[in-house]
């Protein structure tokens, strides 16, 4: 079962983020105030004899509620932060942590959270390597939840043994209305200490601070 911690899996956002996982991880509040303000604007300049069509209407306000929903995430995960030193995060050894930091593949799949776009026409899930290039795509069709990552090619080829991380990308009508980071799951193996706060280490490799786990859950 997955702990209390769980947040949002995703953020929604109407412009793509740059190859490899650049996606910013603070700000949140920020940028839905920004959001709130750009879209009052709109509203009110818009030229009522050509409204905004009803689609990209409803694409703003889906955008608008993720961008609420990461800002509200965002600010229970540091209070969790806060209370989480260091006999806090020591407790997490031995557990799954959800997180959106490149994770190991070897052998056995991963578990990967996705939430696409609710009006998305088609989903496609983007594998990086270590170094942030991207290395395979695949359709998933829409739809939230779990999935499990078999890290295999167009071909069926298994890709090497590696650090990997991943994005969902959300079409409609032929663009892309939304680019997000699937969180995968890793067992932690050691927690570390450090100026910049709590550590977690992974099995097989692979690291993430405490901040950037989005929820935990007992090994499967």
């Amino acid at each position: 079962m997955v702990d209390a911690i769980t947040t949002p899996a995703a953020t929604a956002t109407t412009s793509p983020a740059a190859p490899g996982g650049g996606f910013s991880n603070g700000g949140a509040g920020a940028d839905f105030q920004t959001f709130l303000t750009m879209l009052t604007a709109q509203l009110k300049n818009q030229d009522p004899l050509s409204p905004m069509e009803s689609t990209d209407f409803a694409i703003q306000l889906a955008t608008f509620a993720g961008v609420e929903q990461q800002a509200l995430g965002n600010k229970y995960l540091e209070q969790m932060a806060g209370q989480s030193g260091s006999g806090g995060i020591a407790n997490w050894i031995g557990k799954d942590a959800r997180t959106t930091a490149p994770v190991w593949f070897g052998d056995t799949a991963l578990t990967l959270d996705v939430a696409p776009h609710n009006l998305a026409e088609s989903v496609q899930l983007v594998t990086y390597d270590a170094k942030g290039q991207e290395v395979a795509r695949e359709e998933i069709g829409p739809g939230q939840g779990q999935i499990d990552w078999l890290g295999r090619t167009e071909e069926g080829t298994k890709l090497p043994d590696g650090l990997y991380s991943f994005t969902v990308e959300s079409w409609r009508g032929g663009e892309m209305i939304q680019k997000t980071q699937a969180g995968a799951y890793a067992r932690i193996v050691e927690a570390q200490f450090g100026a910049d706060g709590g550590r977690l280490v992974f099995q097989g490799g692979g690291s993430a601070l405490a901040s950037e786990v989005t929820a935990l859950r007992e090994p499967t």
